[in-house]
């Protein structure tokens, strides 16, 4: 294999390959096997990339150091690493918020009110205020959930402790809740909070935590789950997404444990045990009798044997390769066990092994979505994350919208990040980095694409001075209705409610108090870059970028390939004589070269 360039301008260290033996052999790598690729390839799994000068002092560090501080983090964050600051939104009145619209409805004509608002004692719409805070508050929760998403990433790419939001990343695959069900960003903000903070810690209070936790109680519809009436869906979803994994549990199991978590329930955003609703009767779990609570049956659950592999196999595919051996699984779960399900050693065995750093593991992931937008601005030396390109926009393109896992069981990471259409996205991410789109329209401020169009045309159509009723007629109605409206000015129908102008009005109140995400755009200095490393060709250009940004070397032909399209466009393959218009040229480079299937590896 051939060495990449130096990190700084001296012949840089480059071992051979890892020897095949390495492969599932988790002895701790000797100090001797310690490279600067080997310290690059560790802050890329535990973290989101790194730059030459980090990768240098993780190298200085030595192994077992750089993982230990890795996995038992102390010291001050970066200053920018701040606590989320929420835009304020009212929420009076809100909870419990119901399921659905008509829910809403219908309690506000039983009740004279709903969502703590009353209902106009008569007249047209006398329903509409009603109607207009639900849509407020979905509309509203959700663009929070945007501003959460922005903030968490832009945490990954300051923070000193990049391992606690990989594992936080993990977690919120593994425990997977998503706002379209949840519906309330202090829930969503909470749980992600939870990950951050206990995600290196132990498995069982972080277990614990999240069957606690209201989000997850939302997202699993823990709110009906009563005793005489257990719901089987929290209890199934614990055993087989959150811990054992299908085949170790029979279906007498999940009756039995769903009647140990009735009663558990949330207020707001508070955990609270309702007592009535609980069943305290004699259950049986796992061939076990007791009047078993909620916290009990996951005791039940850890100490069987197939939890702590289940665990380790999910943390193994995630951190090192999507083909795991069974027997190493299985060695990886008794460290588990022997350790009483603290995530720390097991981690540390992971991140020192022989098998971590083997030819199997390196260079044969693709990155997710998240990792490749957080890694490329990493790499840039960038110290936030930028609002153009719009991060949720790209995400959510690319596959992984925080907040957003498209099921239970969270993504699937691996080879489904890759197809030509997301490849090309993946090259149009790093093209609207290097060139931004400054024409784009703010997202977080404009409705949902599928809904964009529908919320205008009400708009617009209210601007022209037509009822309700007919400025909120379906599209194929629109322009019959609109010439009524406009020739005969009939008044509007009478209804206790219309749906389509609360959901208008819910966007354009939500839009009012949600905080705008900044519209930075991110401005790298290549030239600098090339400067400070000293590049004196459009070889050592191509060179240096491939040390910097790429996880895997890259071809000769590549390499070769990349080399000529600089020299063309600089005019000359010479340094020094394009140093006054270089940038335009670097960036172009640099988009074909992020564009390239080999950057998607680590």
């Amino acid at each position: 294999m051939a060495c990449l360039v130096s990190l700084h301008g001296a012949p840089a260290r480059c071992a051979d390959l890892p020897p095949t033996p390495w492969i599932n052999d988790l002895t701790p790598i000797a100090a001797s096997d310690w490279t600067t690729a080997r310290a690059a390839h560790l802050l890329e799994r535990a973290g989101f990339g790194a730059t030459p000068e980090e990768i240098e002092r993780s190298y200085q560090l030595g192994a077992r150091e750089a993982v230990r501080q890795l996995v038992h983090p102390q010291g001050p964050e970066d200053p920018g690493v701040r606590a989320f600051e929420p835009s304020g939104i009212p929420d009076q009145g809100i909870d419990p918020f119901p399921d659905t619209r008509p829910a809403a409805t219908d309690a506000a004509k039983a009740r004279g009110e709903a969502l703590g608002v009353q209902a106009k004692p008569s007249g047209n719409r006398r329903l509409q205020p009603v109607v207009d805070k639900f849509f407020f508050w979905v509309r509203a929760s959700l663009l929070e959930c945007n501003r959460i998403a922005y903030w968490w990433a832009d945490r990954m790419l300051r923070t000193r402790h990049p391992l606690v939001e990989k594992m936080a990343l993990f977690w919120h695959g593994h425990f997977a809740t998503h706002e379209d069900k949840v519906r309330d960003w202090r829930k969503m903000l909470q749980q992600l909070e939870l990950f951050q903070r206990q995600g290196l810690g132990n498995f069982r209070s972080l277990m614990i935590a999240v069957a606690q936790d209201p989000a997850m109680l939302a997202f699993l519809d823990a709110g009906v789950n009563v005793k005489g009436r257990p719901n089987e869906n929290f209890a199934r979803e614990i055993m087989e997404m959150f811990t054992m994994g299908v085949g170790h549990y029979s279906e007498h199991d999940i009756r039995e444990a769903a009647r140990a978590f009735t009663g558990w329930n949330y207020e707001g955003a508070r955990f609270v045990v309702r007592a009535d609703q609980h069943d305290d009767g004699d259950k049986e779990v796992f061939g076990q009798h007791g009047a078993f609570d909620g916290v009990q049956v996951i005791d039940l659950i850890l100490q069987q044997p197939a939890t702590a592999d289940y665990l380790a196999g999910r943390i193994y595919r995630y951190l090192v390769r999507e083909e795991a051996d069974a027997a190493t699984v299985h060695r990886l779960g008794e460290v588990l066990r022997a350790n009483h399900y603290d995530i720390a050693p097991l981690l540390e065995t992971i991140l020192l092994s022989r098998d971590f750093y083997s030819s199997a593991s390196t260079g044969t992931r693709i990155k997710s979505p998240v990792e490749l937008v957080v890694g490329t601005y990493h790499r840039l030396g960038l110290h936030e994350i930028p609002g153009m390109p719009d991060f949720n926009e790209v995400t959510r393109a690319l596959g992984q919208h925080l907040l957003h896992p498209p099921t239970v069981a969270g993504w699937a990471y691996g080879a489904g990040w890759i197809t030509p259409g997301l490849l090309m996205e993946r090259g149009n991410f790093a093209h609207d980095v290097l060139f931004p789109d400054f024409l784009a329209p703010s997202n977080d401020r404009y409705p949902q694409i599928n809904v964009g169009p529908e919320v205008r045309a009400v708009h617009e159509r209210l601007r022209r001075g037509m009822d309700v009723s007919a400025a909120t007629l379906p599209p194929g109605e629109a322009s019959a209705g609109a010439a009524m409206a406009e020739s005969t000015r009939k008044g509007d129908r009478d209804e206790d409610f219309n749906t389509r102008y609360g959901s208008y009005r819910g966007w354009q109140q939500a839009v009012q108090v949600i905080r705008p995400i900044p519209r930075t755009m991110a401005n790298p200095d290549l030239s600098a870059l090339v400067e400070a490393a000293h590049a004196r060709t459009s070889t050592e250009v191509v060179d240096l970028f491939a040390t910097r940004f790429f996880s895997v070397p890259a071809s000769v032909a590549d390499r070769a390939a990349w080399t000529a399209f600089l020299t063309e466009r600089l005019g000359t393959d010479r340094i020094e004589r394009a140093r006054s218009y270089m940038e335009e040229d670097l960036r172009a480079l640099l988009h074909a070269m992020l564009s390239s299937p080999d950057y998607q590896l680590n």
